[in-house]
């Protein structure tokens, strides 16, 4: 008769040597997957940052690249762009709604340091403004001398003249403008029949000039950016009145300063600055902005 006892006790044996051997299989798995976790990165905790800025900025396409290269180089930071008229970008600075400025208002800025509502101004690019109306040019601007000149056809009243009329830069520029030709606008007798305020941004305020075949003052990358689908055209430019001139200005005590410094050093770094220059290129043959930090 043959014993079977062995047999059973065999198998014991082979099953607990195996189930030690898993044991160290599965804490060496373990062990591995625990170390492979070690290594990996700790995710970047980003701080919104809130920049206020113009509508020039964001409707020429600019931000579009601009911010999304400024986060690669600093992700622990996001941009909240928050575009309105540098009079009101300004506003909210001085009333801590935003961290950091990018306006185009060289008056209003300098106004704003004095005050102490910002810690510094750096000049980041520059582009020029250009007057645009129809081609047929009712107004008779291309015929004009100088800009004194090209006020006083404007406002002479043969054709429309959209005002934006909202406080921004060009606002600002426009009145400017007026002043150094001696034309009050608003003091004609007929000015509810020619000088018409939109209260909008510089995209659409070209949407209704063109509807209206008018005239108004636009930043040229705007113009540019928006002038298939207009009937307009540029009527006045080149001349040094109208050069339209960007600064950054971190807010004094902003909710996230180390943010708007950081925006302030990358965007007049050679990196940022190199964004700006290239911008518009491709499309249009030619930059639609120039850097120019120190």
């Amino acid at each position: 008769m043959k014993d079977h006892s062995v047999r059973p006790a065999t198998w014991r044996v082979a099953s607990a040597a195996l189930a030690v051997v898993l044991a160290f299989s599965l804490f060496g798995c373990s062990a591995k997957t625990t170390d492979n976790a070690s290594t990996e990165p700790a995710p970047v905790e980003k701080t919104k940052v809130v920049m206020a800025s113009t509508t020039s900025t964001q409707d020429s396409g600019l931000f579009d690249v601009l911010i999304p290269a400024f986060e690669a180089a600093n992700p622990e930071y996001i941009i909240d762009v928050i575009a309105v008229g540098s009079g009101e970008a300004l506003k909210m600075g001085e009333n801590k709604d935003a961290d950091v400025l990018l306006v185009h208002s060289p008056a209003a800025e300098a106004a704003f340091l004095d005050a102490g509502f910002g810690t510094e101004r750096r000049d980041v690019m520059y582009n020029d403004f250009v007057i645009v109306g129809p081609e047929a040019d009712p107004a008779g601007v291309k015929a004009a001398g100088d800009l004194n000149a090209v006020m006083t056809a404007l406002g002479a009243g043969r054709a429309p003249f959209l005002t934006r009329d909202d406080k921004s830069g060009t606002n600002a520029k426009e009145l400017k403008l007026w002043a150094g030709a001696s034309v009050s606008p608003t003091a004609s007798a007929d000015a509810a029949d020619w000088y018409l305020s939109t209260g909008q941004g510089m995209g659409e305020t070209l949407k209704i000039t063109s509807e209206k075949q008018g005239y108004t003052i636009s930043d040229r990358a705007t113009f540019l950016t928006a002038q298939d689908a207009l009937d307009l055209v540029i009527v006045r430019e080149g001349d040094s009145g109208l050069l339209n001139q960007y600064g950054v200005i971190p807010v004094t005590d902003a909710t996230h300063l180390d943010g708007a410094n950081a925006f302030m050093e990358w965007i007049t770094s050679a990196e940022g600055q190199k964004v700006i220059g290239d911008f518009g290129i491709e499309k249009f043959g030619q930059a639609l902005f120039t850097p120019n930090a120190k």
